[in-house]
């Protein structure tokens, strides 16, 4: 007697090239990296250090205690805006993971545009902001930018096996 079986796996994907799986390791790594920041920046604004990483009283002469003295309204205010900004970063960098393993590993240009666009604009929204006030400490933005240079060198190793295709 035969018995039928059945996969629940869907289609059989052939292997990315080495240069894809390469690129979009390198993507994956900095979107965890951006995940990391984001879970650090969560966990400080429930800390005694309350302020982002890198920030210090060089950047910011008081702290969670004294902006709770002076105005409980206002440290309320800004932990609300740290958990928001966390949650942005961690959303932007579970999209970008997905968008790298389950379409950019699979050869979707769309997929590359959407992983690199999202970090680009949060990018470059935010970081124009820590220059003129002094809150661009290698401490604060350093990890960032390591963060954003993998996921920058993965994204030009993967689109070089993209664009053949087009």
């Amino acid at each position: 007697m035969e018995t039928a079986t059945t996969s629940t796996r869907g289609p059989v994907q052939p292997e990315p090239p080495a240069q894809l799986n390469a690129g979009t390791g390198l993507m994956a790594l900095g979107a965890a990296g951006f995940a990391a920041y984001a879970v650090v920046f969560f966990v400080r604004n429930f800390t005694d250090a309350f302020l982002e990483l890198g920030i210090g009283h060089e950047q910011v002469d008081v702290g969670k205690d004294q902006i709770e003295q002076f105005s409980p309204s206002l440290q309320d205010y800004i932990s609300h805006l740290h958990i928001a900004v966390s949650g942005f970063i961690l959303a932007t960098a579970i999209a970008v993971l997905f968008l790298t393993v389950f379409g950019v590993r699979r050869g979707h240009l769309w997929a590359w545009v959407g992983a690199v666009a999202a970090p680009v604009v949060g990018l470059a929204v935010a970081l124009p902001a820590h220059y003129p006030f002094g809150f661009d400490t290698i401490g604060h933005l350093g990890g960032i930018y390591l963060a954003t240079a993998i996921f920058v060198v993965g994204a030009l190793v993967a689109l070089r096996p993209l664009l053949p295709h087009r």
